[in-house]
């Protein structure tokens, strides 16, 4: 396999919206439309901002599936979840083809609230952006951890740090409503009672945890997870990043949910399974007993890979969130042979490093292949 080939023939094909052939893996991708019913719980919990409660393409959008060809409805799934402050499905078509060339099974990628295509397109464009680049530029100084691909998102956290945790709520009740609808047979390419695990990198690890930890209607309790490069707790993860948020914004988030999350009003407000779940993932020593003896009785339904220089979700994270023996009997620490990011792990281009990289994704997607087929 030629991982940089096949990265830039997939970005070359994909439209979003558009169904499309991959004759080379024989797979189709499939784009159906979302409705999001969370905006009612969304506008009780933003009354504080309601024009995110507005945002059209956050409640309803596409989001397609890698379905082998030929195929009708199928009785298994996997769930693919990306990473904090995306816009495009770029760098997940690859492992979302690989996924299910591997495991025949159909691969869902789902948007976070918010990220994706669940955005207005002027949140990733330069020309709208660069009054708000401006003004934080004016605000922050010369923060070179800013950049049009996060102005958006760090001014949205600065603005308001409680966005982070309503965008993860509304996210796991939509995957709730998605995964009810496939196994009640209500989705045209499932059956009913499908079986449906996950693959979930980098903040979409957290989210997932949170999802099974919570498990409403019992919706995801046979589900395995696999995490990849991400599901440490909250105070593990460094955010400053120009793809993810700046110095600024990061800060503002994490001194939120450190220090004053727990006793704001507006968080009170929606106490549930869901807000104390969260909770329990901040830091290591919240509920640590109860969070730890979850991921136990869990077992070998959970998988995963840390890269080793990963510095914007470390080791030490996951080993916070599973407590230190499952940590190691669960997760593997990996190193690869060439310059790589927790933003890019598998960079795509320098032809000396072909090899190299090729390698490296093909060990870490098929332990995940084999682990979820």
């Amino acid at each position: 396999m030629n991982y940089s080939q096949r990265h830039l023939e997939l970005n070359a094909q994909f439209q979003l919206g558009k169904d499309i052939h991959l004759d080379e893996s024989n797979i189709d991708i499939r784009f159906f439309t979302f409705r999001s019913l969370q905006h009612q719980i969304v506008d009780e919990n933003i009354k504080l901002n309601p024009v995110d409660a507005n945002i059209d393409e956050n409640l309803v959008f596409t989001y397609p599936i890698f379905f082998p060809h030929g195929k009708q409805r199928t009785s298994n799934a996997i769930l693919l979840l990306h990473g904090l402050n995306e816009r495009n499905w770029s760098k997940y078509l690859t492992w979302a083809e690989y996924l299910c060339e591997s495991t025949g099974k159909p691969v869902i990628l789902f948007p976070i609230a918010f990220h994706m295509n669940r955005s207005p397109q002027t949140w990733c464009n330069p020309r709208f952006m660069q009054p708000i680049m401006d003004l934080r530029r004016t605000r922050n100084g010369k923060d070179r951890s800013l950049s049009f691909a996060n102005v958006a998102f760090s001014e949205r956290i600065s603005e308001n740090p409680l966005r982070f945790y309503n965008s993860g709520r509304q996210s796991l009740y939509d995957l709730a409503q998605l995964f009810e609808d496939i196994k009640i047979g209500n989705h045209p390419l499932f059956n009913e009672n499908t079986h449906i695990d996950i693959f979930a990198y980098s903040i979409g690890a957290f989210l997932a945890e949170i999802t099974l930890m919570t498990n409403l209607h019992g919706l995801f309790s046979d589900s395995k997870l696999f995490v990849f490069c991400g599901g440490g707790v909250f105070r593990s993860m460094s955010g400053e990043s120009r793809t993810i948020m700046d110095k600024k914004a990061y800060e503002s988030l994490f001194n939120y949910y450190l220090n004053d999350f727990a006793g704001d009003i507006k968080f009170d407000i929606t106490r549930d399974k869901v807000s104390e779940t969260f909770y329990s993932m901040i830091s290591q020593e919240r509920n640590q007993h109860e969070r730890e003896q979850f991921f136990n009785q869990l077992g070998n339904q959970v998988k995963g890979i840390s890269l080793i220089r990963d510095k914007v979700m470390p080791y030490w994270g996951m080993s916070d969130a599973f407590g230190t023996d499952f940590a190691a009997s669960r997760i593997a620490q990996l190193d690869f042979p060439f310059s790589y990011s927790h933003e890019n792990p598998f960079p795509v281009g320098d032809l000396s490093e072909f090899d190299a990289v090729d390698n490296s994704f093909i060990h870490i997607f098929s332990e995940a292949a084999q682990f979820l087929a």
